[in-house]
């Protein structure tokens, strides 16, 4: 008799018609999310993978992580090693693996953080403080910023990228999180670098957390949507110096809020 945790293994791979272009850009998260891991911890780096793409919303509630042989390619990780890894979080009910002609691997929940008590508590468990994370978020989201206005970007990523800054615009308080990392992630990723887009993906994990434990103020919001607005317009314009100054003054926005609530 097969187990149950057999049978979610087999509906990962049940599906063999792949998506179309379509949903593959309303449901693929950035590849930088999905670095290929250190074959020493291959299990340990592939749930940790899952479930910061999964934090940070470039895979949200009900949507299907990418198909197994794609994401075992990205994390550059056996089949088998990627199937443990699913059948862990499908234990934790952090995703579900689905049959049928749209099966796979979804997911069900966003896992709450780890760090417990108030934005002062956060702050102090950080191990450099404050300020290093957010020189550290200033320094590779500007530059990523940088980078990506001085690339002849293509019309998908100018797409994308228009596409998340109007998402972030539109969102309620509820969503704004969620459609703001991910304009910041297509803004990572259209720098070109993996590396750098990865590196932000790291900063947003920290910052998100922090940002999440401050109330979120709408003046705050309508500001941050002029902010993008010019960010997209110097990079799309392919203009580094404006990028750069734009997400300069956009990040120490943000960091201000940050410092003011810890006072």
């Amino acid at each position: 008799m097969r187990s149950a945790a057999e049978g979610s293994v087999e509906a990962v791979d049940a599906v063999r018609t792949e998506p179309s272009a379509a949903q593959q850009s309303q449901q693929s998260p950035q590849s930088s999310l999905f670095a290929p891991v250190r074959t020493g911890n291959a299990f340990e780096e592939t749930v940790e993978r899952i479930l910061r793409a999964v934090k940070l919303g470039a895979v949200g509630c009900g949507e299907r992580l990418p198909p197994e042989r794609e994401l075992a390619g990205m994390l550059g990780v056996s089949r088998d090693t990627l199937r443990e890894a699913i059948r862990a979080l499908a234990a934790e009910g952090v995703v579900e693996s689905r049959r049928g002609r749209s099966g796979g691997a979804y997911v069900l929940r966003v896992p709450a953080s780890a760090a417990p008590g108030g934005f002062r508590d956060l702050v102090e468990g950080l191990p450099g403080g404050l300020q290093d994370v957010l020189v550290f978020r200033r320094t590779v989201e500007t530059g990523a910023a940088e980078a990506a206005a001085g690339r002849a970007l293509d019309a998908a990523e100018r797409r994308l990228l228009t596409q998340r800054r109007e998402a972030a615009e539109q969102a309620d308080a509820a969503g704004y999180r969620i459609a703001d990392t991910r304009f910041h992630l297509a803004l990572a990723e259209a720098s070109g670098s993996p590396l750098l887009a990865t590196a932000v993906a790291d900063a947003r994990l920290r910052i998100n957390t922090l940002l999440d434990a401050i109330p979120m103020l709408e003046v705050n919001l309508a500001h941050s949507a002029e902010q993008h607005r010019r960010i997209c317009e110097a990079v799309l314009g392919g203009d580094p110096e404006a990028a750069r100054r734009t997400m300069a003054e956009h990040l120490d926005g943000t960091a201000s809020l940050l410092e003011g609530f810890l006072r």
